[in-house]
């Protein structure tokens, strides 16, 4: 089991700042349009994190134009190119599903002063 872990070192990245559960985040999404590539950023809460290791991924929700989008990025993809820490949240749960059915304020996420 060691040798497999051994080899998932070498293509995880190093430079994935330490996120949790009700931060709001900026990921960077390497996006392909035929012969070009442009970056996207999606912004938005982080209501899950599941896996460990190289399959440690997030699941991040927005709302727009009045519509809930969730993506769930796995974290040391290719594709991912920065995660970036907007505001951090104060939470008590480790999967925050109940803001699927919040709208408005009731969504918002406390904020956790004196750390960024």
């Amino acid at each position: 089991m060691d040798i497999i872990r051994e080899l998932e070192k070498e293509y995880m990245k190093k430079d994935i700042p330490d996120v949790r559960v009700g931060d709001f985040v900026k990921v960077s999404v390497k996006v392909k349009e035929g012969s070009r590539e442009r970056l996207q950023a999606f912004e938005g809460t982080i209501i899950g994190i599941h896996g460990s290791g190289i399959s440690r991924a997030i699941v991040v929700r927005r709302v727009s134009f009045g519509i809930g989008v969730e993506r769930v990025f796995p974290i040391h993809s290719p594709n991912v190119e920065s995660i970036e820490i907007i505001r951090r949240g104060r939470v008590r749960r480790a999967k925050l599903y109940y803001l699927r059915e919040r709208v408005g304020k009731a969504a918002k996420v406390k904020e956790e002063l004196g750390k960024k």
